[in-house]
């Protein structure tokens, strides 16, 4: 079955083209938009891992070898659109348009890091596994009932594939032929189980057969590769014909969260042959005269100065209201939280 679903790529590992039918289509202003940006969330990425340490930011999820997977997915949105993030896509969300101050907030519990500019449809991240599959389906059929254009993505990781939502969001999305994309960023384990231990399958994209619609598998490290297949799923999906699968084959450097240890389940040099995303997108840059050594510096100091911006504009919100804890979960507060909240404001001398 992996022979019928082949890794697509449109540059190696050494950053030349092995699928010229694209050349034309990669022009200067698609490969700075995808560097810059790659280039800007590895930067938030790092960023917020040293926060953490510095006990200036919760625990977190990082996410540096799928900067390719997140942007190129990302730019292929259009601004109608509706995302659907989990717990460790906010480099797609930022791409998007959210703000990077906001973002650390939510890895700092703060309820002000759910919130999307009012002109971006990004729902807040699913931390429960999957549940966010049937969601993007609702929201594109949504879409599809209203007659727009708009279409949604899913992003999930390959543990998802075992949940039962996994099968609810693919089976209904392909019922009703609704405008949305499932990708999947397979890392090859879920948390600390290797995929050949949670599935039987060979690949994940071949489970698009059980619900009769496209699914193709990509190398989720070629931004190129990442960009246009997801562009074309797009496509597809405002065209009328239903949902894709997609299976971004990457790779992320790091721990599972801050609070993880990957040297418990990971074998000590797995990962090292793989060429890192942003590192292949430079060796394109000069093999096809894309490289520019003053606009690169440029870049890396923008996104620099753009992250200690957000850095600095996220500490300098106000203190949390700590009785949203209790408020704005239920229609009538049980007895016992009331108790706790009559409490908590006693100690603060508030009653």
């Amino acid at each position: 079955m992996e022979d019928n679903y082949p890794i697509k790529r449109i540059i190696d590992d050494q950053g030349y083209l092995v699928d010229t039918g694209f050349e034309k289509q990669i022009d200067e202003q698609l490969v700075q938009d995808l560097y810059y940006h790659m280039l800007r969330i590895r930067t938030f990425d790092r960023k917020a891992i040293n926060l953490q340490r510095q006990g200036r930011l919760g625990t977190y999820a990082p996410f540096e070898g799928q900067e390719a997977a997140q942007v190129g997915s990302a730019l292929a949105l259009k601004t109608g659109d509706w995302v659907f993030p989990t717990y460790r896509d906010h480099g797609a969300t930022i791409t998007f348009g959210k703000s990077m101050a906001r973002t650390f907030l939510y890895w700092n519990g703060r309820v002000e890091g759910c919130v999307a500019p009012q002109d971006r449809n990004i729902f807040p991240p699913a931390v429960p596994i999957a549940t966010q599959l049937p969601h993007a389906a609702g929201a594109a059929w949504a879409e599809q009932r209203r007659g727009t254009q708009n279409a949604a993505i899913a992003y999930f990781g390959d543990g998802a594939t075992s949940e039962g939502d996994f099968h609810e969001g693919l089976n209904f999305a392909s019922v009703f032929k609704v405008p949305v994309v499932f990708f999947n960023q397979n890392n090859r384990y879920a948390i600390s189980v290797p995929i050949e231990k949670q599935m039987n399958s060979e690949t994940i994209a071949q489970k698009s057969v059980a619900y009769g619609i496209p699914g193709v598998r990509i190398d989720g490290n070629d931004c190129f590769a990442v960009y246009f297949e997801t562009k074309k799923a797009f496509d597809n999906a405002r065209a009328g014909n239903g949902p894709t699968l997609i299976e971004a084959v990457t790779w992320r450097k790091g721990a599972h969260t801050t609070a993880d240890d990957p040297s418990k389940y990971r074998p000590e040099k797995q990962g090292e042959d793989i060429v890192d995303p942003l590192a292949r997108l430079e060796l394109f840059m000069k093999n096809y005269g894309y490289w520019n050594a003053e606009w690169i510096q440029a870049t890396k100091d923008k996104t620099s100065s753009e992250v200690d911006a957000a850095v600095e504009e996220m500490e300098k919100y106000p203190p949390p209201n700590l009785e949203d804890v209790f408020n704005h979960v239920y229609a009538e507060m049980p007895a016992q939280l009331v108790e706790q909240k009559e409490s908590y404001l006693a100690h603060l001398g508030r009653r």
